[in-house]
C-alpha cells in the first residue's frame, strides 16, 4: 500500500475507478473487468475510440513494418491504437501510432512502475506522454506468466476492435483475438505467405471469421460499425444530465461540418469538396460523431444530425 501511495503522488500518475466517470465504457461490457486501473499518462485517453494491434514478439521485417503502417494510418484516421508493450509487432504498433501524432495505450503486465521488457524504457515514456501506460496490477508486481493473459482480455476489451498482424499457431495474440470475438468485438486479420510460419494463426482466424486486412482501408471502411459500437457503449455508462452537454469541436472539424449540409456525403465527396486527406476527414468524423454533431449510415456515409438542424431554427 505504501508503495502504491508513493506512486500515485508523483504526477501524471492515477487510479481509475469502477466509480469513476472518466472508467473506459466499452471495459465495462466485459464479463471480468478490472475494479481499478493504474494509469501513467493522460486519462482522457481511455474514453477514444481505440483499435487493438497485436501480434508475435518474435515478427519478420516485414511483420513489424506492416504492424507500424497500419497503426500509422489508423491513428492518423483517429483511432487510439492500443497494444501490450511486447517486442515484435506491440512495439510496431505503438511506434506507429507515434509517427503519426496520435494517442496510444500500452497495457502491462506488470505493475504501472515496471517496463517489460527493460529494453521498452524509452518506449513507453514516449507513450506516456502522448496517451497512457495502462496495468490492473498495483505497483511493484513484477510479470509472471498467468499476468498476460489477464492484460490481453483488457487489451480487446478496451477495443473497437483487434488487428492481428503475424501470429504463429501458439500465439498469445491468438488469445487476444479469441478474447475480442467473445466480448463482441471486430477481429481482423493480415494475410501472409502459407510457407510463413508467422502466417498460420492470421490464416486460421480468417478461416473461423476474421475481417481480412490487406490494408488499412479495410479497416476505415468498418468505421461507422465500429463507431456506433462504441457509441452505444458510451451512451449506456453516461452520467446522467450529461446527455444535455453538447461537446465543443474544433474549428477545422466545424468547417468540415459546415460543409457538409444536410444531405448524406461519403468520405470522397468530403475530400473533393475540402481538399483534405481521407485520413483528416476520418479523424474529424470521428471528432463529430462523438460530439453528438453526426451520425454515420449504411455504406460509410456521413450525415449531420437533425436535431442540429432543429437547434439552429430556434435560433433563427
Amino acid at each position: 500500500m505504501r508503495r502504491t501511495a508513493r506512486w500515485l503522488a508523483l504526477p501524471g500518475h492515477y487510479a481509475v475507478t469502477w466509480d469513476d466517470d472518466g472508467y473506459p465504457a466499452l471495459l465495462r461490457e466485459i464479463p471480468d473487468p478490472p475494479v481499478v486501473l493504474f494509469l501513467r499518462g493522460n486519462p482522457a485517453t481511455l474514453s477514444l475510440p481505440q483499435l487493438a494491434v497485436v501480434g508475435s514478439r518474435n515478427a519478420t521485417p516485414v511483420g513489424n513494418d506492416t504492424a507500424r503502417a497500419f497503426a500509422s494510418a489508423l491513428g492518423g484516421a483517429g483511432f487510439c491504437i492500443t497494444s501490450g508493450l511486447a517486442r515484435g509487432i506491440d512495439a510496431a504498433a505503438h511506434a506507429g501510432a507515434l509517427d503519426a501524432g496520435a494517442p496510444t495505450i500500452a497495457v502491462c503486465g506488470t505493475g504501472p512502475d515496471i517496463v517489460y521488457p527493460a529494453a521498452h524504457r524509452r518506449l513507453a515514456d514516449r507513450i506516456a506522454e502522448r496517451g497512457a501506460v495502462l496495468a490492473e496490477f498495483p505497483p511493484g508486481t513484477g510479470p509472471r506468466p498467468a499476468h498476460f493473459p489477464r492484460r490481453n482480455r483488457l487489451i480487446s476489451g478496451l477495443a473497437v476492435g483487434v488487428l492481428v498482424v503475424e501470429a504463429g499457431e501458439r500465439s498469445g495474440a491468438l488469445i487476444t483475438a479469441r478474447l475480442a470475438a467473445n466480448q463482441g468485438r471486430e477481429v481482423f486479420a493480415v494475410p501472409g505467405s502459407i510457407r510463413q510460419p508467422l502466417a498460420r494463426g492470421c490464416h486460421r482466424l480468417l478461416q473461423q471469421g476474421a475481417n481480412l486486412a490487406t490494408r488499412p482501408a479495410d479497416i476505415v471502411r468498418e468505421l461507422p460499425s465500429l463507431l456506433a459500437h462504441c457509441a452505444q457503449a458510451f451512451e449506456q455508462n453516461i452520467p446522467p444530465g450529461a446527455d444535455t452537454v453538447r461537446t465543443p469541436v474544433e474549428p477545422a472539424a466545424k468547417r468540415v461540418l459546415d460543409r457538409m449540409g444536410w444531405e448524406p456525403v461519403s468520405v470522397d465527396e468530403l475530400v473533393r469538396w475540402t481538399g483534405l486527406t481521407a485520413a483528416e476527414l476520418c479523424s474529424m468524423l470521428v471528432t463529430l460523431e462523438l460530439a453528438g454533431r453526426v451520425i454515420s449510415l449504411v455504406g460509410g456515409r456521413f450525415q449531420r444530425r437533425e436535431e442540429g438542424r432543429q437547434n439552429e431554427r430556434n435560433r433563427a
